[in-house]
C-alpha cells in the first residue's frame, strides 16, 4: 500500500514537471512573437523601428502591472488555477492581435496598430502569470537547492528552444518583408497559437499540481506576519532580476542596431552585403547559445551550486564585454557561410558579445533560486515581485539606446558591465540569507507532494 502511494506520488510529480516544462516553452513562444510581428508594423510606418518595437515594449510593460497581482493569485487560488487563468488570458490576447488584421479598412493603420498593441499587452499579462507559476513550482518540485535550480534550467532550455524557433516560423509566413505585408500574413500562426493554448488548458485541467499555498480544503491560508521584502537576499535578488533582463535583452538588441547601421557609428558593413540580414542571423546565434548554456547548466546543476555558476558567468561576461568595447572595429573575423555567402567579415566584438549568451542563459534560474532560498511560504509572493521586475527588459535596453546615441554603440555596453558588476556582487555577498530569524514553514519535501 505504501509502495503504491509513493509510486502514484512520483508519477504525479513527473506529470507536473512535464506540464511546467511545456508552459515554459509557451512563455517564449508568446513573448517572441512580438518582435518579428513588430517588423510588419515598422514597414507600415515607413520603416519606423521605434513603433515596430512598441509591441515588444507593451509585452514587457505588462509585467510591471501584473507581477504582484500574479503572486497574490498564487496565494489565493493556487498554482493550477493561476495557470489556467493565464492560458485563458493568452487566448484573449492572441485573438485581439488577430483582430488587428480585420478591423476597419486597409487605410485604418493606426486603428489596427492600436488593436495589435492592446493584444501584445494582454499577452504580456499571460506570460507574466505563467512565469509566476513555473519558476517557484519547478523549484518546489525539485526540493529547492541544486535540484530545484536544475529543473528551472531544464525548463529554461526548452524556453530558449521555443524562443529560437518562433522567429523562424514567423519569418517563413512573412517571406520578403514589404510595406504591403500585413497581419493577415501571420494570422494562421495566431490561430495555431490559440489552438495550442486551448489544448494546454484542457491538459492542465487534468494534471495534478501541488498546492503548497492552499489548505487541504482549498481555502487560503491565514495571512503571514512577514513578506518577501523582509528578506535582504530576496530584495537584492529582485534588483538583480531587473538588471538581468535588461542585460539579456540589451546585449543582442544593441548589437543588432550596431551591425545593421551602415553609417560611421555602425560596424562598417557595406550595404551590398545586406547588413540587416547578417545582423539578424548573428544575433540569432546569441539566442542559440542561450539554449546551449541552459542545457549545460541543467546537466551540472545537480552538483554545481547556483551561486558558483553565477560567480563564474558574471566574471566571464564582464571580461567578454570589456574586451568587445576595447577592441577596435577594424579587427574583424569572417562571417560563417551559413550566415552569409561571400567574403564578409564583422568586428570581432560581435562574436564576443554573442558568446555572452552562454553566460546570460543560466542567470535567470540561478538568481531566482538564490533569492528564494530559505524563505519557505513567502516564495509565491516573491515570484510575483520578480515578475514585476521583468519590466527591466523594456527599460534598460531603452536607456542603453540613449547612451548609444550619445557615446556610440560599443561604449553603451559600459552600462551592461555595470549591471553585471551588481550581479557579481549579489552572487558573492548579496545572496546570503541574513534573516534566518524570520519564521517560515518547514521546507517542503517534494517526495511527499
Amino acid at each position: 500500500m505504501t509502495t503504491t502511494a509513493k509510486t502514484a506520488s512520483g508519477n504525479q510529480r513527473l506529470i507536473a514537471i512535464i506540464a511546467m516544462f511545456f508552459m515554459f516553452a509557451m512563455i517564449a513562444f508568446v513573448t517572441n512573437l512580438a518582435a518579428p510581428i513588430g517588423t510588419i508594423w515598422g514597414y507600415k510606418f515607413e520603416g519606423n523601428s521605434f513603433l515596430g518595437m512598441l509591441g515588444n515594449m507593451m509585452n514587457f510593460l505588462a509585467y510591471l502591472f501584473m507581477g504582484i497581482p500574479a503572486g497574490n493569485l498564487l496565494v489565493k487560488i493556487g498554482y493550477k488555477k493561476t495557470a489556467l487563468w493565464a492560458i485563458g488570458v493568452g487566448i484573449v490576447g492572441l485573438f485581439i492581435q488577430w483582430l488587428s488584421s480585420i478591423v476597419g479598412s486597409d487605410t485604418d493603420t493606426w486603428l489596427r496598430f492600436s488593436f495589435y498593441l492592446a493584444g501584445a499587452f494582454v499577452c504580456g499579462f499571460c506570460v507574466c502569470m505563467l512565469n509566476t507559476v513555473v519558476n517557484p513550482m519547478l523549484n518546489l518540485l525539485g526540493g529547492g537547492g541544486n535540484r530545484g535550480n536544475q529543473l528551472i534550467q531544464t525548463g529554461g532550455a526548452l524556453n530558449s528552444l521555443s524562443g529560437t524557433l518562433t522567429p523562424f516560423f514567423v519569418g517563413a509566413l512573412i517571406g520578403v518583408l514589404t510595406p504591403s505585408t500585413s497581419m493577415s500574413d501571420v494570422a494562421v500562426l495566431l490561430w495555431i497559437a490559440m489552438g495550442i493554448f486551448a489544448l494546454a488548458f484542457i491538459i492542465i485541467s487534468f494534471v495534478p499540481i501541488p498546492e503548497p499555498n492552499l489548505s487541504k480544503n482549498g481555502a487560503p491560508k491565514k495571512k503571514y506576519s512577514h513578506s518577501p521584502w523582509n528578506f535582504r537576499h530576496t530584495v537584492l535578488g529582485v534588483v538583480g532580476i531587473f538588471f538581468y533582463v535588461g542585460i539579456e535583452i540589451g546585449i543582442p538588441g544593441t548589437l543588432n542596431f550596431y551591425l545593421a547601421d551602415t553609417g560611421v557609428r555602425g560596424a562598417g558593413l557595406p550595404e551590398s552585403c545586406d547588413p540587416s540580414t547578417i545582423a539578424g542571423a548573428i544575433v540569432a546565434i546569441y539566442w542559440l547559445l542561450m539554449l546551449v548554456g541552459r542545457l549545460l547548466s541543467s546537466v551540472i546543476s545537480g552538483s554545481v551550486s547556483a551561486r558558483a555558476q553565477m560567480i563564474f558567468v558574471s566574471c566571464l561576461a564582464i571580461g567578454l564585454i570589456v574586451a568587445a568595447i576595447l577592441i577596435p572595429k577594424s579587427v574583424t573575423f569572417p562571417v560563417p557561410e551559413f550566415v552569409a555567402t561571400g567574403n564578409v567579415a564583422v568586428p570581432i566584438s560581435a562574436y564576443l558579445l554573442i558568446l555572452c549568451g552562454l553566460c546570460t542563459s543560466v542567470m535567470w534560474g540561478a538568481i531566482f533560486n538564490l533569492a528564494v532560498e530559505g524563505i519557505g511560504k513567502y516564495t509565491a509572493q516573491a515570484s510575483g515581485i520578480f515578475m514585476m521586475m521583468v519590466v527591466g527588459g523594456g527599460i534598460m535596453p531603452l536607456l542603453q539606446q540613449l547612451f548609444a546615441g550619445a557615446v556610440g554603440y560599443m561604449s553603451s555596453y559600459w552600462l551592461v558591465v555595470g549591471m553585471l558588476g551588481y550581479l557579481l556582487f549579489y552572487s558573492l555577498i548579496g545572496s546570503k540569507n541574513v534573516n534566518t530569524d524570520i519564521p517560515v514553514d518547514e521546507e517542503l519535501d517534494a517526495r511527499n507532494l
